[in-house]
């Protein structure tokens, strides 16, 4: 089933640079507005049109088959604008080549099952290639969702306390002139400077909100980002274990089309959105046509395990690098699950440990002085 890729046009430098113009972090697996063609789309477009093809269903009958289970407007105006680039005598990478909807891997992908001769599975692997990311989606909004609405609700209780029981006992201590102790002057200026700028504060997030695509669209603060996210304790080691997770599941997809290594490490970077995996990616495809092997030109790189890229050599070795980077993927996911678990165990008792640790040191220095006030008027 191999085939030569000298007919697949070649990547220009601009296109390697787009590995740099990709969705930031914070948008990548939990986006906040919807996409007219989502992974979540896409992961029943390629597994309806996997299993059409498996039917024996001609390509142009299957997407109108497809167009016409579509609920939105705009999702069947994509599916008929691929048909109908079909009909003017496009092949279907074509017909998705220059459209948004799609990337440049998904592009890559099925110009080799057209060239192979085996789109049908590759629709089929484009399908749970998309499943899994979604499935990773899911698992990690399941795991902060809960988190996070502890942590909302309790900077407000944090805040409603700053803002109106502390100046409550601001007023008694000035009433009766009682000398403050150090964190209770403390506790009171933080009220008084949330009192003075709390609506800038406000401005500020709300502002931030609106500006987080522009701000995420630069290139040296999304790098920043991603390596700052890489060192933060367990989440590092959670987004490595995603990442390699989709990038393993990509490299076992291109080697069961017979697709050459660097070609292979070459798409499968154009998925992977962080920065630290697309670095290693990079120097792996330099130190490749310097003429290292695989496993050789993994070593190094922080990113990659000594246990992965044992398992790579031995796939060398034994010819075996479909069914090894299968493995890898299972293992990846494996732990991508049992850490976004974790995740949520651990951050839950965390946040609401620090938040009573915060109450209870605003309790304590408004009290403290009510100690001395008590002795004072009891003299």
């Amino acid at each position: 089933m191999g085939f030569k890729l000298e007919d697949i046009e070649k990547v220009s430098a601009n296109q390697r640079k787009s590995v740099e113009d990709r969705i930031p972090i914070l948008e990548r697996e939990l986006t906040w507005f919807s996409k007219p063609f989502s992974n979540k789309k896409k992961e029943d477009f390629y597994t309806e049109l996997g299993v059409l093809l498996k039917a024996g269903i001609t390509l142009k009958e299957a997407l109108k088959l497809i167009e016409e289970g579509q609920k939105k407007e705009t999702q069947k105006k994509i599916v008929a604008n691929i048909g109908e680039s079909l009909l003017s005598g496009f092949s279907f990478s074509e017909a998705i080549k220059n459209r948004k909807e799609f990337t440049e891997y998904e592009y890559y992908s099925i110009k080799i099952g057209e060239e192979s001769g085996t789109l049908e599975t590759i629709t089929k692997e484009l399908g749970l290639f998309y499943a899994k990311k979604n499935e990773q989606r899911r698992n990690l909004v399941n795991a902060l969702t809960y988190p996070i609405i502890i942590m909302v609700t309790a900077m407000l209780v944090v805040v409603f306390m700053l803002r109106m029981v502390v100046p409550m006992f601001q007023d008694i201590f000035k009433q009766n002139q009682v000398e403050l102790p150090w964190i209770t002057r403390f506790i009171v200026s933080l009220s008084d400077f949330i009192g003075h700028n709390g609506w800038w504060i406000l401005l500020f997030l709300v502002t931030a909100l609106f500006l987080k695509k522009t701000l995420f669209d630069n290139r040296w603060f999304r790098r920043q980002m991603d390596y700052l996210m890489m060192r933060v304790p367990y989440l590092g080691s959670f987004l490595k274990a995603v990442y390699l997770s989709q990038f393993t599941r990509a490299i076992s997809l291109l080697s069961a089309s017979k697709v050459p290594v660097l070609n292979s490490i070459e798409l499968a970077s154009k998925m992977i959105d962080f920065y630290p995996l697309n670095d290693a990616l990079i120097s792996v495809e330099e130190k490749i046509v310097r003429g290292e092997s695989l496993s050789d030109s993994l070593r190094g790189n922080a990113i990659f395990s000594n246990k992965m890229i044992s398992m790579v050599k031995v796939a060398e070795e034994t010819n075996q690098t479909e069914y090894m980077f299968e493995r890898l993927n299972q293992q990846y996911s494996i732990e991508v699950d049992q850490k976004s678990k974790l995740l949520s165990t651990l951050l839950e008792p965390m946040i609401i440990l620090v938040v009573g640790v915060c109450v209870g040191v605003i309790l304590v220095a408004m009290y403290l002085p009510m100690f001395k006030l008590g002795s004072v008027l009891g003299g």
